[in-house]
């Protein structure tokens, strides 16, 4: 979850490295630090806060010049968001320095090892025991760090990501990794490790991504992978396939307003070439995994947070079109089941960065029962797509907000690809219905392209419901998992209670919520639905509004009956019932946006928060 690079070439190294940790910042901004090598000597500045603080520290107090580096910027997990618990953390002679992404979750026993030793510690963190194994371990190994970080990963339990400097050794980083990401930047007289590939993008296109369980040795003209044994392994090398620019605000006050503008062209991307000219699906991703396809007898979708929801909307889908038994699974609890698994089960697995730790270890105990584990992920080189028996990328591009936006819309509409090439595999569903889907898709870009002109609505809303203490959401059909997602940005922006709803479940309990004044946002379905969903959901806003509850509505265009029963309306263009969730979400990401913004509130990085969860 935090951010990490590491830098060996011959450019300064600090200014490489502060450039990576700006584009990393959105994996955890409680502190950040960074440590370079000059005249045999560490120097290491490090401060709680955002970048900002550190950059300031730098100001005041600069390191020397040194072509070699590392950074970090932390989220934290074990002790509190200070200057003493901020990484680098450096060994009792200020020889060794180490930044950590993960937990070491054996970090107490070690502890208690080393103090029985006489060594001192100085932070709270899992992370200061790596520094002073690192430092017990190099001496008996004639100077070879990466030796070194080999034996002591060796000793490490839980996830890990490390990266560390020697002063004893100018010329070299090295790093380590195990169910945390870590991936290479290759240049020319110049090589680069972090955490995302946003770190070096500026610099370098071409990367490795590294496997479970290897520890790389970094230098200016040479990359060395082995295994922690000490044997030579392989790195897949590839070609990332956006540039600095995409990571950049591109005008925009906020990363979030551009990357919500982003979503036709991310979903334009994530839909081409896999629909051809003539209508017909061309997804050649899959073409390794398609016998097995067609013996699928139970779907399960495994993700977390804004994931979970797209697969809520991927099971409707399913239901409609495969019309075999599916499940929605949050990863974090899945494995700790005795959930039932097979050679015919299909397992698909959501996560934008493809490092989610939940939803790794979910995969990995799907694979061991046997299931056919299919990722959905959004970057290149990470871990989840690598262990997946095949991924479907999503093409969003680089997402720096924390809040994700342009992300789950690709997600919905990959799961979607997928889950119409699996009906046309097994034959499940009438085929001019499939065309039409398909056609139906193909279309989104330019209603996702609508929905956004017309989200100036959503915007009047978020004003006016700054004073609510509460918000609460409904939905039905596909429109619950829209309603969920709605709540949970305005959680993570806004900082306000905020629930999504089944609207049928408003008479089970949570319709005592509702006392005059509270905004309720309704996802109506469109016009052409099935009678039965939008004479009830119509209903529903019948019975919170006897309640005296301002109600929100999002609806289709033209409309009437949505109209009536609107105290604010929100207009999204007509789809199909089941794709109306990638457009009936983007007011709801406009109205969380401008509600925090409204509220003086970091909108790209609320508080408490990072993009990627790597820790379980």
């Amino acid at each position: 979850m935090c951010g990490i690079v590491g830098y060996v070439g011959a450019k300064q190294a600090l200014s490489v490295v502060v450039e990576g940790l700006r584009r990393l910042e959105y994996r955890g901004y409680d502190s950040a630090g960074v440590a370079v090598v000059a005249d045999g000597a560490l120097s290491v500045r490090k401060r709680a806060g955002k970048l900002g603080s550190l950059e300031e520290l730098l100001g005041a107090d600069p390191l020397p010049d040194s072509t070699v580096g590392i950074g970090h910027t932390r989220w934290a997990t074990h002790g509190a968001p200070t200057d003493s618990n901020a990484h680098p953390h450096v060994d009792e002679h200020a020889q060794i320095a180490v930044i950590h992404n993960g937990i070491i979750e054996n970090h107490a026993a070690i502890r208690q090892r080393l103090l029985a030793k006489g060594v001192h510690f100085s932070s709270e963190t899992d992370t200061e025991v790596v520094a002073h194994l690192l430092a017990h371990e190099y001496p008996s190994t004639q100077g070879d760090l990466a030796e070194a970080m080999r034996r002591t990963a060796r000793q490490l339990d839980g996830a890990f990501t490390l990266l560390a400097l020697s002063a004893a050794d100018p010329d070299v980083v090295v790093g380590a990794r195990r169910n945390s990401p870590l991936v290479v930047g290759c240049g020319l007289g110049e090589n680069f490790l972090a955490s995302d590939v946003a770190a070096f993008i500026s610099h370098t296109r071409e990367a490795l991504e590294l496997g479970q369980d290897q520890c790389v040795e970094l230098r200016a003209d040479s990359i060395t992978v082995t295994d922690f044994d000490g044997n030579p392994a392989r790195a897949r090398a590839f070609t990332v396939d956006w540039d600095a620019e995409a990571a950049e605000k591109g005008g925009y006050d906020l990363f979030m307003l551009k990357e919500i503008a982003e979503q036709p062209r991310a979903v334009a991307d994530t839909l081409a070439e896999r629909i051809g000219s003539n209508g017909q699906l061309q997804l050649r991703e899959l073409d390794s995994v398609s016998s097995r396809l067609a013996s699928v007898d139970q779907i399960v979708f495994l993700a977390c947070g804004t994931a979970y929801h797209a697969g809520l909307v991927g099971k409707y889908f399913s239901d409609h079109f495969v019309g075999v038994p599916s499940v929605v699974e949050l990863a974090s609890e899945f494995r700790y089941r005795e959930a039932p698994l097979g050679d015919n089960t299909l397992v698909v697995a959501i996560s934008q960065s493809g490092e989610t730790m939940d939803t790794a270890m979910a995969v990995r105990h799907a694979k061991e029962s046997g299931a056919l584990v299919i990722s959905i992920c959004n970057t290149q080189g990470s871990s989840i797509p690598r262990e997946s028996d095949a991924a479907l990328y999503t093409r969003a591009g680089p997402e720096i907000a924390v809040a994700s936006t342009k992300a789950f819309l690709t997600q919905v509409v990959a799961v979607q690809l997928l889950l119409l090439q699996i009906a046309i595999i097994k034959g499940s569903s009438d085929d001019l219905e499939l065309k039409s889907m398909i056609k139906a898709l193909a279309d989104l870009p330019a209603q996702v392209d609508l929905a956004l002109d017309t989200v100036e609505p959503a915007r009047q809303v978020a004003r006016e419901l700054v004073g609510a203490k509460s918000v609460l959401y409904i939905g039905r059909h596909v429109g619950f998992p829209v309603a969920l997602e709605g709540a949970l940005k305005l959680k993570e922006l806004a900082y306000m209670h905020a629930e999504g709803f089944a609207a049928g479940e408003l008479k089970h309990g949570p319709i005592a919520l509702i006392e005059p004044g509270v905004p309720v946002v309704v996802i109506v379905p469109p016009m052409g639905s099935p009678m039965q969903i939008r004479e009830k959901i119509l209903s529903n806003v019948a019975e919170v509004q006897a309640r005296g509850a301002k109600t929100v509505v999002i609806a289709t265009a033209g409309d009437e009956e949505a109209e009536k029963v609107a105290d604010y309306l929100i207009r999204v263009p007509l789809t199909p019932l089941l794709l109306q969730p990638v457009v009936a979400t983007v007011p709801l990401q406009v109205l969380a946006c401008e509600l925090a913004t409204a509220k003086g509130h970091d909108v790209d990085q609320p508080r408490n928060l990072a993009k990627s969860v790597t820790v379980e």
